[in-house]
């Protein structure tokens, strides 16, 4: 939802953004009687207004990285106009910044009560479910949201991961298959199909899907899975050694098992890959890669 506003400091912000604003009348009569205030509370169309205006202010500084005043700010827009599901969705957005995950799937299952016909709302929650690696929620969650928007590929990429996390890998492959059909240049898809492939025992078919994803995107990802598959197929081969040295050069995070799993990689593609670094020539590259890798290998 693109928000075409400016953030204004604004004065006595307090007063404003509760819209009430109370104007003090001075009486001049009886001595006695020096000071009436007298209080304006906005009706219910004024308070819609408001929350929408804070509403965008939020969204606007979701977009700028201040996510713990957007936080604040979508709080009160939501209670300002608890009716709109955009205020929810805001919120929710504000709450994944601050990582407070639990809080925002609240959120948007109060956005999907008063709008359960917007696909984006269903996706959402299933990202946050694979994200607390919860995947049949996140089933449940891409499932009703594809019923709505069935040409989501990134839904489908989705729905893979959480087959993945289920151990279901042929529906995996269907899924990823999917993404991919969606949208031909989705190469996180198509190196997706490629590694589950592989712990399918289909060697030679990963090995040609890994290539289709490596020469969409030069990434470290199904350069490291290509050269561990190539090696397990042929071992000690040329192109393998090249392959693991310019990935590990470029993401050295992968010489880590732990990452490597938290990228979903199986475990006959871990075993391939142990084999593959246990190669004389990788011994110098592996030790730069350990020595800048932000994960604690646990070998």
């Amino acid at each position: 939802m693109p928000m075409h506003f400016q953030i204004k400091k604004l004065k006595n912000s307090g007063l404003l953004l509760t819209g009430c604003f109370i104007v003090f009348t001075i009486i001049f009569t009886e001595p006695s009687k020096a000071l009436v205030p007298y209080v304006f509370l906005p009706n219910t169309q004024n308070l819609k207004n408001t929350g929408i205006s804070v509403g965008k202010t939020a969204a606007q500084l979701i977009k700028l990285g201040q996510a713990k005043e957007a936080l604040r700010l979508g709080k009160l827009a939501v209670k300002l106009n608890p009716k709109d599901y955009r205020l929810w969705s805001i919120l929710a957005e504000a709450q994944i910044r601050n990582k407070q995950l639990s809080k925002a799937n609240l959120s948007l299952e109060r956005a999907k009560e008063l709008n359960p016909n917007l696909a984006s709302i269903w996706f959402a929650q299933a990202s946050i479910s694979l994200e607390q690696k919860q995947p049949k929620d996140a089933l449940i969650f891409l499932n009703g949201g594809l019923k709505i928007e069935p040409n989501n590929a990134g839904a489908y990429f989705r729905l893979g991961n959480a087959h993945i996390m289920l151990n279901e890998l042929k529906k995996a492959v269907e899924a990823f298959k999917e993404a991919s059909d969606l949208k031909s240049t989705f190469w996180e898809a198509i190196n997706n199909q490629g590694i589950v492939l592989f712990e399918l025992n289909k060697t030679q078919e990963s090995i040609r899907v890994l290539r289709k994803a490596l020469k969409i995107s030069k990434n470290a990802e199904p350069m490291l899975a290509l050269a561990a598959a190539l090696n397990a197929n042929e071992p000690k081969n040329t192109e393998s050694i090249e392959l693991a040295k310019q990935a590990l050069m470029q993401n050295p995070n992968y010489v880590s098992v732990k990452y490597q799993k938290e990228q979903l990689w199986g475990f006959r593609l871990q075993k391939a890959t142990k084999k593959l670094f246990s190669h004389p020539q990788l011994v110098s590259d592996i030790e730069k890669a350990v020595a800048n890798s932000d994960f604690a290998d646990e070998n």
